[in-house]
């Protein structure tokens, strides 16, 4: 049966690439971007549709409802763009000739520079993929509220709203998990296949990076560049073995300007349908996308709006328009958005989340623009760090001695960031601590020794390229955002993973600019400094992947490598308080066993599914609603101490075993709690 699901799943991606070349042009980078939009495209509506008639956990349900969903979406296209005939095996060996032929004319230094970044790609490609097939997913969000919601769903036959325990798995935006699901069923139920969206975005994005920079700049040095630094920027580097969703926000985002500035280009109006599209479906992936809608409208004023006339304004308009309504209407709207709505008021969620993390914690406006404000001005802190170098003593020395000076600014101009520590999750600090930066570094090298500085000189005009100045305007605009829309957060690095997308292409100055070129003989200052920043960059994403201390290739740190970690001990390695519990937890109920869950809002759920993610969870203290009866057809109780205690519904008994959590444990990011079982059956 598990041969049948993977053949199914091979006969869906051939049919997906023979509609892609029905839609896109001649061109290798072109059918691989339309190709992801739509598997993206197929899967999403399927998974709503099957959650409605509760099929979600249907294998035959998905083969058949995606099958019939890309039939429609060949059908549609067909009537919005005329016939073609692409040969991509002919587009392919092209592209091979050419780039061969690329590689022969590039002088001894290029080569240098080349050489270092593509050997760079390469090791973390390899190494990425390993990690991405043999560890297991072990990341903070997707242990409380992601994965765990996946199989939840999967359990029930519906994505239906249920009460969870995390109030992250009845809120967040359902887009995701239906990839998600679809992958690990196909798959024949493998763990791991949880990650192939994730992982399958980071190399997408590249591709698409890849063809912006190629309707910009129409250089292949250039486009090369921008592609090969982008895979280097170390917070879209690091989500590429995870369950993460922002890189797959960024993979949507990513296809969404390569349409917009082909657009630009051509003229073709497939184009606008594709981008109305695309907005639909990273819309309904994840609300923050609603930071990016500034940005994205300048880049729309540039590509799209902008027109020698009113009605050709109009048209555009209007086409672009209707597909984005389209699009809202089959991919955002049944994401979760409205139940929300019904549920907690609010499209985002329940009250007390938005106080954690949105900008309701600020209080009002004044506070708002004066920590926004701060807020600015600690990221750009932030970012100025040799993430990578420095998760190695020598490299945390290193950064220290660099970062003196800004540090002694900040005191002189008596800007207070680390002293204000009301309006944050967790308060600024000039050095952040390991687990932080380790896991949720921002860009590296390349963002603040190149791509901020070619930024800033954009939008003072020591450059000039309109549609650079364009580009500058919505990387700021996107920073802003992300300052002013909640308080002060460290882990919000992994949100200027989107921002990267318009800094990259700043580097298209560097093959194209007068004054910057680094084609151009002689100008050895600048191109040493230039091959300096790369050869760093190259370093810092090594040491990112093989210092990940969530995910070790190596052993390294006095830890073992994530290859060999035991389960459970690696899915609690952020709460290793809690590892011997769960470990006990385990060994003591059976993998097919029915367990009710009196646990809190940041327990780890996921690893108790077991390692066949056969057990049956059922919570009962969903959040902010109070401790529910244990339902009858439980066989465990497994509850946090704090839950049950002697004045709650459920009274602890002599009988209940103690499952051994380490409360004496310190420097932890969140305590665990005191964990018991109860056989009840």
């Amino acid at each position: 049966m598990v041969l049948l699901y993977w053949l199914s799943f091979a006969v869906f991606l051939y049919c997906i690439g023979f509609v892609a070349k029905r839609i896109a042009q001649p061109s290798l980078t072109e059918w691989i971007i339309v190709s992801f939009v739509l598997f993206t495209g197929s899967v999403i509506p399927t998974g709503f549709i099957l959650s409605a008639l509760h099929l979600t956990g249907q294998e035959f349900g998905w083969i058949t409802g995606n099958f019939i969903v890309l039939g429609l979406h060949y059908a549609l296209w067909s009537l919005l763009v005329p016939a073609r005939h692409v040969s991509v095996r002919s587009i392919a060996a092209n592209r091979g000739a050419t780039f061969r032929a690329w590689v022969r004319e590039l002088s001894p230094y290029l080569k240098t520079v080349f050489g270092l970044m593509f050997g760079t790609l390469v090791i973390i490609a390899i190494t990425n993929f390993i990690l991405v097939v043999f560890t297991v997913p072990n990341e903070w969000d997707s242990m409380t509220g992601h994965l765990n919601r996946a199989v939840r769903y999967i359990q029930r036959g519906t994505m239906a709203h249920f009460g969870g325990t995390n109030w992250n798995m009845d809120t967040y935006p359902k887009s995701p998990t239906t990839i998600q699901i679809y992958t690990y069923l196909i798959s024949g139920r493998i763990e791991n296949a949880f990650k192939f969206i994730h992982h399958l975005s980071y190399f997408i994005t590249l591709v698409a990076v890849f063809g912006i920079a190629q309707r910009i700049g129409r250089n292949l040095s250039a486009s090369f560049f921008c592609a090969l630094a982008y895979a280097m920027f170390l917070d879209f580097l690091m989500q590429a073995v995870t369950t993460e969703t922002d890189i797959v926000l960024t993979a949507y985002l990513s296809c969404l300007l390569y349409f917009i500035f082909t657009y630009y280009n051509t003229r073709d109006n497939r184009y606008l349908y594709l981008a109305g599209m695309t907005f639909g479906i990273v819309f309904g992936h994840k609300v923050t996308f609603a930071l990016l809608l500034p940005s994205v409208f300048v880049i729309m004023l540039y590509g799209i709006f902008l027109a020698p006339n009113v009605k050709v304004f109009f048209n555009r308009t209007l086409r672009l328009g209707l597909a984005i309504l389209l699009a809202v209407l089959i991919y955002t709207l049944p994401t979760g958005y409205i139940r929300n709505m019904q549920v907690f008021g609010h499209p985002i969620g329940p009250p007390t989340a938005l106080q954690h993390q949105s900008v309701e914690r600020f209080g009002g406006p004044k506070t708002q623009i004066k920590e926004g404000t701060r807020n600015i001005a600690r990221y750009i802190y932030d970012f100025c760090n040799l993430d990578g170098i420095r998760n190695a003593q020598w490299g945390y020395n290193l950064n220290s001695v660099i970062r003196k000076p800004i540090v002694v600014l900040e005191d002189k101009l008596n800007l207070r960031l680390d002293e204000e520590t009301r309006y944050s999750i967790v308060p600024f600090v000039f050095q952040r601590r390991f687990d932080f930066y380790n896991a949720n570094p921002y860009w590296g090298v390349f963002g603040f020794a190149l791509a901020l500085p070619l930024i800033l000189l954009v939008l003072i005009r020591v450059f000039r390229s309109r549609v650079h100045l364009f580009l500058a305007i919505a990387f700021c605009l996107h920073f802003i955002a992300i300052s002013f829309s909640a308080v002060y957060d460290p882990f919000k690095g992994r949100y200027f993973i989107e921002t990267g997308l318009f800094g990259v292409l700043f580097f298209l100055l560097l093959f194209s600019h007068h004054r910057l070129s680094i084609i151009k003989p002689r100008r050895n200052v600048w191109k040493g400094y230039v091959l300096v920043v790369v050869f760093l960059a190259c370093i810092s994403a090594l040491m990112s992947i093989f210092l990940n201390v969530r995910c070790l290739p190596l052993p390294a740190y006095g830890h073992q490598s994530a290859l060999g970690m035991d389960r459970i001990a690696s899915q609690t390695f952020a709460r290793p308080d809690i590892t011997r519990a769960y470990q006990r937890f385990d060994s003591l109920v059976p993998p097919d066993a029915t367990v009710a869950l009196a646990t809190i809002n940041d327990d780890f759920e996921y690893p108790l599914y077991g390692a066949k993610l056969s057990r049956k969870l059922i919570s009962i203290n969903p959040f902010e609603q109070g401790l529910k009866p244990i339902p009858k057809e439980a066989e465990y109780l497994f509850y946090a101490k704090s839950v049950v205690n002697d004045t709650s519904r459920i009274k602890p008994l002599p009988g209940d075993i103690r499952l051994g959590s380490d409360t004496t444990m310190t420097n932890l990011i969140v305590r665990g709690e005191d964990y018991y079982l109860r056989k009840l059956k």
